[in-house]
């Protein structure tokens, strides 16, 4: 929503006759209360759609027809609205009739009534105090509505992550020997996800630091206080879907090192940078570099880990990552427009 909501923040008047509605129109006024004004029934009827806070009304001008449109206003009412109704009595009127008859056609509705001549200040006060409870209803409104988007929020989110979990089971199910490594490879992978998520919330927003996510996928890998990952690179922040990309990637390229390359080794290191390149259209560009390590070959055939790091790469950057088997370490190298990871 864009602009001022001033929504029940002002006062509709139907004082069709003598001068009341310039008195109350002045007399807010001068007072900083917003009015509006209805001379008749189809007036009404249009003034009423708009939200005012308030309706303040002479009992003079209470004919049939403004009895009808009225009530048809209140009864359309969102369950968190109560439209309070000022009524203006003149003192030869018939209070307790009035009353009844009003009480009988708006039921459950909040009315207040002056006699007049009726003290300005007293007046005032009581337009005041109304339009005051009608923001306070206001409030309840914008806090239901933002439950209603929440609760929508997060089922649609509860839904991707059980898809996501769904999926990353079913591809190290098809990718394992035993029901140990089963275990254990699906509860890395769900950590790096819990991860990201876990980032993101912390972050208060759709977006996240990536050298967050980063910390928070290498962190398994320090002992003793040696980093076995040393990641550096700009601040750069990326969406839900693209931190999660990078957090599974990682850790498939992780555990790889563990089992087979430099991290496999004491003295075997990664260096992880990134760097997000402005000069025209922003490129971002993560490098993965193994050392220390027990020497590489190239595989007759590629192995899970590297199908996968590949595939999700490709499609998050556009195109497909550079994985090159030095013998003297992995190497991953993947570029591609910053615009793909919002």
């Amino acid at each position: 929503m864009t602009g001022r909501d001033d929504s029940l923040d002002w006062a509709l008047i139907l004082a069709p006759y003598r001068r009341d509605a310039e008195y109350l129109r002045t007399l807010l006024a001068e007072h900083e209360v917003a009015v509006r004004q209805a001379t008749g029934p189809d007036e009404l009827a249009v003034r009423l759609t708009e939200a005012p806070g308030i309706l303040v009304v002479t009992h003079e001008a209470l004919n049939p027809a403004i009895l009808n449109i009225i009530a048809e206003h209140l009864t359309n009412q969102p369950d968190w609205s109560e439209m309070p109704i000022i009524i203006l009595l003149d003192r030869t009127a018939r209070h307790p009739q009035i009353r009844a008859k009003l009480s009988a056609t708006w039921p459950r509705s909040r009315q207040i009534y002056y006699q007049r001549p009726v003290a300005a200040l007293e007046l005032l006060s009581g337009v005041q105090s109304a339009l005051l409870a009608r923001l306070r209803q206001r409030d309840v409104r914008n806090h239901i509505e933002r439950e209603v988007e929440l609760r929508r929020e997060l089922n649609h989110r509860v839904k991707n992550i059980l898809a996501s979990v769904t999926a990353i089971f079913g591809m190290t199910r098809r990718n394992v020997t035993s029901v140990d490594q089963l275990a254990d490879d699906f509860s890395g992978r769900l950590t790096a996800l819990s991860n990201v998520h876990s980032a993101v919330f912390d972050a208060g927003g759709e977006t996240v630091d990536l050298a967050d996510i980063i910390e928070r996928t290498c962190l398994p890998y320090r002992s003793g206080g040696k980093d076995r990952i040393i990641a550096k690179g700009s601040s750069v922040h990326v969406g839900r879907d693209a931190g999660t990309t990078i957090a599974l990637c990682l850790h498939e390229l992780a555990t790889n090192a563990l089992k087979y390359g430099a991290l496999s080794r004491p003295q075997g290191q990664v260096h992880l940078d990134w760097e997000l390149l402005t000069d025209s259209e922003p490129v971002l560009t993560m490098r993965w570099i193994e050392s220390g390590g027990p020497p590489v070959a190239q595989p007759s055939k590629p192995g899970y880990g590297t199908l996968y790091v590949r595939s999700a790469l490709r499609g998050l950057f556009g195109s497909p990552p550079q994985i090159i088997f030095n013998s003297e370490g992995l190497r991953c190298i993947a570029t591609g427009s910053f615009s793909r990871f919002r």
